[in-house]
């Protein structure tokens, strides 16, 4: 599985381990599927490890079948799958790192007028370097633990700069209200999927990724005509439009936990190899980090406006 931000591709989990199945042909009698760069559009019930015809641990080393006998493993290994225990302590990991350098960012870089600069130049730093962080993880074919821990650590150091910043200088208690509604988003997602009120397919993917694209571009085009122009570009960041695409924000970011779920659902149901627990992780960070980015958003825009 690959990232998880709407800012990068949403890729499945690795290709090119023995457990996955993208790019596979369509069972026998199966529909006739463009599978190529859609991982919700396999040949095998529309699942992003769909395998093709014949056996689909071939080359998985935990799960081999007896060649000389016929015979299936009397009990196939599974130390080496990815289990539900491996995404809660990895994701949990991940998380914590991020946590305690914000608590440190928060604690050791002041944000009054004498330091502000300073801090923010050290946040906005991290910052960069985290989305580097991301990029080449997001690029890369494996998990790597290093860079994931690497992107937590440093994205920990930026939130806790700019939540320092809204907390005390515009709206206080903005860091709190922010972590509360990002947790009730994901409790509310995980619910609503567990109980199959979201149903993620090919059609949901689609226009979440459609809707996610067009969100990053006006974004973009929004800073753009901030820096060059001034003030705060186009105006939405600000005001009632401010709002309302700060909302449209977290709904984007609850669809992306939904379609987390379902990467995690399947890899689990297809016996993904532990490390792509690392992946799980790495997405699920990217994803709340941009819920929570866009409360913090939000709530300050609704106190500026007071």
């Amino acid at each position: 599985m690959r990232s998880r931000n709407p800012v990068f591709s949403r890729r499945g989990f690795s290709r090119d381990n023995g457990y996955a199945g993208f790019n596979a042909a369509p069972q026998a009698g199966g529909p006739a599927v463009a599978t190529q760069g859609n991982p919700y559009a396999q040949g095998t019930q529309g699942a992003p490890y769909a395998q093709p015809a014949g056996n689909p641990y071939a080359q998985n080393p935990y799960a081999q079948q007896d060649l000389q006998s016929g015979t299936p493993p009397q009990a196939p290994a599974t130390t080496g799958r990815m289990t539900m225990d491996d995404v809660v302590i990895r994701t949990g990991s991940t998380l914590g790192v991020l946590v305690v350098t914000a608590a440190l960012a928060w604690a050791l870089l002041p944000v009054d007028d004498a330091n502000i600069g300073r801090s923010y130049g050290i946040g906005i730093g991290a910052a960069l370097i985290g989305m580097v962080l991301a990029l080449v993880q997001s690029f890369k074919r494996k998990a790597s633990p290093a860079l994931i821990l690497s992107y937590a650590a440093f994205e920990g150091v930026f939130l806790g700069v700019v939540s320092s910043v809204v907390d005390n200088r515009i709206a206080d208690g903005a860091a709190m209200q922010a972590v509360i509604g990002t947790m009730a988003v994901f409790a509310g997602v995980l619910i609503a999927y567990k109980a199959g009120w979201i149903r993620v397919n090919r059609r949901f993917y689609g226009f979440v990724m459609a809707a996610a694209l067009g969100f990053v571009f006006l974004m973009m085009v929004n800073l753009l005509f901030a820096v060059f122009g001034g003030g705060d570009g186009l105006g939405f960041r600000s005001g009632a439009l401010g709002v309302v695409f700060g909302i449209v924000g977290i709904i984007l970011g609850a669809c992306f936990l939904a379609l987390d779920f379902k990467q995690v659902e399947d890899g689990l149901a297809y016996g993904a190899p532990r490390e792509e627990a690392w992946l799980a992780a790495f997405g699920l960070t990217l994803t709340l980090v941009w819920i929570y980015l866009e409360f913090l958003r939000l709530i300050a825009i609704l106190n500026s406006n007071d």
